[in-house]
């Protein structure tokens, strides 16, 4: 038997008990086309929860035992919700959508990236090896760190996705809620840089001051009793026709219907006659993450020229084709630690990462407390 690798599991067995462990497998070896790569960074994103610990779990029945390797933290999934989950029970799936690491060995056809860092998206991340095509690699400058190569697909794709889909769905600015995330703040860097008009949504007094020290104009806060109007101000000001909404509905569901409500009003100022069917202005909200679990409430008074629906960065990639991807791609390569460097406030081991406080920590998707595996620590 060669090295071996270790990397987390999550398993969720047909009673509804899910299971995170550290599991062991050998090292592979790289096919013709494959890099090996030694992981030495990897976030824990919003986007992984659905598998790490899924939408379903009851973190209140959270139970770790075990030490080291051999720890293992356990939680029951809502049993109402079980059924969502059929497709994954009783198998036990890696996890983590991204990560950086040094390429250690190589195929033939990929031999010239040995030794280089790389930033990956190839899922089961939270492992300490990863064989990966050399393709899927997104090779790093000479002098990034793989902590700083981390996290340079799902947020910074993401943002740079808003962006082109602004620019194909023929807007010229928009709008972002819980603006204070790590793509929140990469994305204020990117208009700013593009000259692009950007709203943006929170909801602490803390989140406003950190963002407008980033040079954000437009910030609003949804706990301000004047939040509706400031919004509709920024949104007129701005002609902000596109927004992209992290929350699934936010401030008790209802967010993603009243920034379609701003934008309305908004339009309405401009228009000389009154139409029963609103304004002729086209407007669009894209949900792109679950932040807030409530449903999300729609008051329609916005007419009737609107759109909501889903945004997902995968499909968005197929749809922009390869040459826009691969222009976002070089971009983050470019600019990975300055417009789309990420903060995190603790680093973890595998074993670490099951703990008890680091699991209610991660699973609040708070922001400003983003934690980075690191698989060899």
């Amino acid at each position: 038997m060669g090295e071996m690798s270790k990397e987390i599991r999550s398993e969720i067995n047909s009673d509804g008990l899910l299971t995170l462990s550290i599991s062991s497998s050998e090292i592979p070896k790289p096919k013709d086309h494959e890099v090996l790569i030694k992981v030495e960074a990897s976030p824990i994103n919003p986007s992984d929860l659905g598998l790490l610990i899924s939408f379903a779990a009851d973190v209140t029945s959270l139970k770790v035992e075990g030490e080291g390797d051999d720890k293992k933290a356990t939680m029951n999934v809502h049993p109402k919700l079980l059924r969502t989950m059929q497709a994954r029970l009783d198998k036990s799936m890696q996890v983590g959508n991204e990560g950086a690491g040094v390429v250690i060995d190589a195929g033939k056809d990929a031999k010239e990236m040995i030794g280089k860092t790389v930033g990956v998206a190839g899922g089961a991340m939270y492992s300490q090896y990863r064989c990966i095509p050399a393709q899927s690699c997104l090779v790093m400058h000479e002098g990034t760190s793989s902590k700083d190569a981390a996290s340079s697909f799902v947020n910074p794709l993401t943002a740079l996705g808003f962006i082109e889909t602004m620019k194909m769905e023929n807007h010229s600015s928009l709008v972002h809620t819980a603006a204070a995330s790590n793509l929140g703040q990469m994305l204020i860097k990117i208009c700013l840089a593009d000259n692009i008009p950007l709203v943006n949504i929170v909801r602490k007094e803390e989140h406003e001051k950190l963002l407008k020290g980033l040079g954000a104009t437009h910030v609003c806060n949804f706990t301000n009793d004047n939040f509706m109007e400031s919004l509709i101000d920024a949104i007129a000001e701005n002609n902000a026709t596109l927004g992209f909404d992290a929350t699934g509905g936010g401030n008790e569901g209802k967010l993603a219907g009243q920034i379609l409500s701003a934008m309305e009003t908004a339009a309405n100022r401009n228009m000389k006659e009154y139409s029963r069917y609103g304004s002729d202005t086209y407007k669009q909200v894209y949900i792109y993450g679950g932040l807030d679990p409530t449903p999300t409430v729609l008051n329609r008074s916005y007419g009737l020229n609107w759109g909501l629906g889903g945004w997902l960065l995968t499909p968005f990639i197929a749809k922009a084709g390869n040459e826009i991807f691969q222009k976002m791609r070089q971009r983050v390569a470019d600019e990975i630690t300055t417009t789309f460097a990420s903060n995190y406030t603790k680093e973890v081991s595998l074993s670490e990462m099951l703990d008890a406080d680091s699991i209610l920590t991660y699973a609040k998707q708070a922001t400003g407390e983003k934690y980075l595996v690191t698989p060899h620590r």
